[in-house]
């Protein structure tokens, strides 16, 4: 990967999982979602929604992972580039009874979201709460 991303480079959602503080996992399938309900029956779970062509949600996701903190190491965080992956944003947002917004963080507990917020709201959910 070294020498060819360095020649032809790497898309921008790979850059921001690669210098992120966040242990992201990709949520890419829609069977995924599955087992994200059932992990949500013993832990929280998060989910990042973010447009890589939006400059907002590319400055939210930096103050998310820069805020990012070591004892919220233990929270499975999955990153969704909704560009790429369109009809799991729009199950995510089916499934998990949110409006689609972006970018938009979400935290399921027990198949449905307690928590989520849009935009800049994202940075006022307190992550803690819900290890």
């Amino acid at each position: 990967m070294g020498l060819f991303s360095n020649i032809f480079g790497t898309s921008n959602s790979e850059k921001e999982i690669i210098k992120s503080n966040v242990n992201w996992i990709p949520l890419n399938s829609l069977e995924q979602l599955e087992e994200i309900k059932e992990l949500s029956k013993t832990e929280s779970i998060v989910i990042f929604k973010h447009s890589t062509r939006c400059a907002i949600s590319r400055s939210v996701i930096k103050k998310f992972e820069n805020s990012f903190d070591e004892e919220l190491s233990a929270l499975k965080v999955y990153y969704l580039d909704l560009l790429s992956f369109r009809d799991v944003s729009n199950e995510v947002g089916y499934q998990f009874q949110v409006i689609h917004q972006s970018p938009q963080l979400l935290v399921v507990k027990n198949e449905v979201t307690v928590a989520f917020a849009s935009h800049y709201d994202i940075m006022s959910i307190d992550l803690k709460t819900f290890i």
